[in-house]
């Protein structure tokens, strides 16, 4: 057991119940009281329940991620809750069972406790869903006024006792949350001032490794997570080539992968040479692109062609039975913030696919998601941003290709 102690702080409220709701969670250090992760988010037309019950779950998960073994104390203003997740009430509902099931899922029984405190000692969590609401009503999407300050000792224990490699996380430090739906901003806030300023130390260093070419590569066939293919013989040699350049250069300090099989055999390469352990970041991996899986531009054209008119024309537009580039966009944003909360200063590898590098990087140059089309990106093309304190980003490089050069 951890000698470290979080409490989560959650509340969930919709307005019409059901109508549109949201939930607020934050994670404080039980000794110090500091918020290590705050996090609020809308979550379409549902009950009071409900939206307390998400607001629960993603506290807990993002506690796990910090540190799997810390006990938790569960702080809420909902009566229902606290006695149902204690077992002192049952639960008749069934989207109040399903969601207790993935609350108990989090922990192993025992681990957690709940405790009901008053509307008026709740306030911080009320107050992130309702600003989650009052933004999801002008389209908007939630993000924190200020970096949460992360504890790097907590961050040190995290790196150290996290999920094992190969893992599953599915937690979302909100510290640096900025994706917005709007295809012209990345950011419901202030954007941070360009241009040079006071010294901030250190950034992360992002190196984005998009993964080797599989069967579909040369095909320039959609490929997203249908079908998950691994590399090909020319794939799984661009893949040593790139470890060995990074190797070569010896600054990698960490590696989170995609899930996916093709960005895994890609990580795999470079962590035998560095000799680091893979994390999977499941906020990586590439676009669901629905029914547009496995064909070229010109099949998915001439099969729906109003529907890809609109693909092209909007980020929002998904493909039919996939997701919108501003879909991706949220979670890219969350698994990055994750790897900048857990290797703060760090040089990180991420492995990963065609879409959520182009977010990165059009993120990082404040561009609109339109200018992700004009991109080239090639396969095991290295890719490098460096992320400041102050929410600043600076493009280093990239689509590097020069150690797949042959002869």
């Amino acid at each position: 057991m951890s000698a470290r102690g979080f409490v989560v702080e959650a509340d969930g409220g919709s307005r019409g119940n059901p109508g549109p709701a949201a939930y607020g969670a934050l994670v404080r250090d039980a000794a110090t009281g500091a918020v290590l992760w705050e996090m609020g988010e809308a979550i379409g037309v549902a009950t009071n329940n409900v939206a307390e019950y998400r607001g629960v779950l993603a506290g807990l998960r993002a506690a796990r991620d910090l540190d799997p073994e810390a006990p938790v104390e569960v702080r809420a203003d909902s009566k229902l809750v606290v006695e149902q997740m204690s077992g002192r009430w049952k639960i008749k509902h069934a989207d109040m069972r399903d969601l207790a099931a993935q609350v108990r899922d989090v922990y192993p029984a025992g681990h957690v406790k709940y405790t009901w405190v008053p509307r008026e000692k709740n306030k911080h969590a009320d107050r992130l869903a309702n600003e989650a609401m009052d933004l999801a009503a002008k389209g908007e999407v939630w993000r924190p006024k200020t970096p949460v300050a992360v504890d790097p000792e907590l961050v040190e224990s995290a790196t150290a006792a996290g999920p094992a490699a190969g893992t599953r996380t599915a937690v979302v430090p909100g510290a640096r949350a900025d994706a917005g739906s709007s295809p012209d901003r990345a950011a419901n806030s202030e954007t941070p001032p360009a241009g040079w300023g006071p010294d901030l130390g250190t950034p992360t260093t992002c190196v984005l490794l998009r993964h080797g070419e599989t069967a579909l590569t040369p095909q320039k066939r959609f490929s997203g997570v249908g079908g998950d293919p691994e590399l090909s013989e020319r794939g799984l040699w661009q893949a040593e080539r790139a470890a060995e350049l990074l190797a070569a250069r010896g600054t990698i300090q960490a590696i989170v992968t995609s899930p996916l099989a093709r960005c895994r055999q890609t990580a795999a390469a470079a962590a035998r040479r560095l000799g680091l352990q893979v994390r999977v970041e499941e906020g990586f991996r590439e676009t669901d692109f629905g029914a547009w899986e496995g064909l070229t531009f010109g099949e998915a054209r001439e099969r729906w062609p109003d529907e890809l008119a609109a693909w092209l024309a909007s980020p929002d537009a998904p493909p039919p039975g996939g997701e919108s580039f501003t879909e991706v966009a949220r979670r890219v944003v969350v698994a990055r913030d994750k790897v900048l909360a857990r290797y703060p200063a760090k040089t990180v590898l991420v492995v990963t696919h065609v879409t959520p590098i182009k977010t990165l990087v059009r993120l990082a140059l404040d561009a609109p998601a339109q200018s992700m089309f004009r991109m080239e990106l090639s396969a095991a093309a290295l890719t490098a941003i460096n992320w400041w304190a102050d929410g600043n980003a600076s493009l280093r490089v990239y689509n590097d290709t020069s150690h797949l050069r042959e002869g």
